[in-house]
């Protein structure tokens, strides 16, 4: 692994190399989650992994308004920097949950520069819908491990998460949370749990500078996209699931689905070799 160091408009910028083959920007999801969740031993032996540190999440710089600043825009300009600082004109680029939604728009803005976009776990939109999809699959999730003695704490989460306000909270929710991200993670917590108490999570307010919500609705434009299209998605995705990975790869012009089987949102950690045959097939 080496560690790179850069500025943009005076705010350190932070990005992390690991593997060898083309070149694959990674950007974690949250917003506000640190970027170590992210990391693919197995996609890291045929791509040359770049992890970004997303700006504003635990460890990295935050901006001048944290929690508010975060748009995609923002982070949009931190890739354009990053892939300036490693010498690249192009490369791919990975988004995560919520780093999908950053994908899609450097892909949208800034097709020049990418060969090729990979959504992993992503959605065209943001608000009112995904929350509801997400309602109804949550119910679905406590009822089939009802009477799990773990369920109850992940309920309390799930009831907390619109008012976690504060980076601490923020932290102690995800965590709570984390089960419900994955297929079954009783039936696995002893491998696991390592990665629930690693899981760190800055509150993002989702607001501009202007202390203005940044809406995302991509439905209309992502016709456009012009760059090759990987979407990856778990099945037991509850939060960014099968519907909108669908959404996704009807709207985008030639990509490719790849729904991993026995995983929710975390496919790299639940199937690393069926994830990682899915990225080295499409970089090739």
């Amino acid at each position: 692994m080496t560690t790179h160091t850069i500025q943009i408009d005076g705010v350190v910028q932070r990005y992390h190399v690991h593997g060898q083959g083309p070149v694959c920007l990674m950007h974690s999801g949250g917003p506000g989650i640190a970027w170590e969740y992210l990391r693919m031993p197995e996609v890291e032996q045929h791509v040359t992994a770049v992890y970004v540190e997303p700006v504003g999440t635990p460890g990295a710089d935050q901006l001048p308004k944290h929690p508010h600043g975060y748009t995609r825009e923002r982070y949009a300009k931190s890739i354009d920097a990053v892939l300036d600082d490693l010498g690249e004109a192009k490369a791919y680029m990975l988004g995560h949950s919520h780093g999908g939604f950053v994908a899609q728009h450097y892909a949208l803005t800034r097709p020049s520069r990418l060969n090729g976009v990979i959504l992993y776990d992503s959605a065209p939109v943001t608000g009112p819908e995904l929350f509801a999809e997400a309602q109804s699959k949550f119910d679905e999730f406590t009822a089939r491990y009802k009477g799990n003695p773990g369920l109850p704490d992940v309920v309390k989460a799930w009831e907390a998460l619109p008012t976690a306000d504060s980076d601490e909270t923020t932290t102690q929710v995800v965590r709570a949370l984390l089960p419900v991200y994955f297929k079954d993670y009783w039936a696995h917590e002893a491998e696991l749990a390592p990665v629930r108490a690693g899981v760190r999570g800055n509150h993002i307010s989702g607001l501009d500078d202007n202390l203005e919500p940044e809406v995302i609705d991509d439905r209309d434009t992502l016709g456009l996209l012009s760059v090759p299209a990987l979407v990856i998605v778990g099945l037991y995705d509850f939060i960014c699931g099968p519907r909108w990975a669908r959404e996704l790869h009807d709207r985008i012009p030639e990509s490719t689905l790849v729904a991993l089987a026995d995983s929710g949102h975390f496919g790299h950690i639940e199937q690393p070799d069926a994830f990682a045959e899915a990225i080295t097939d499409f970089t090739r």
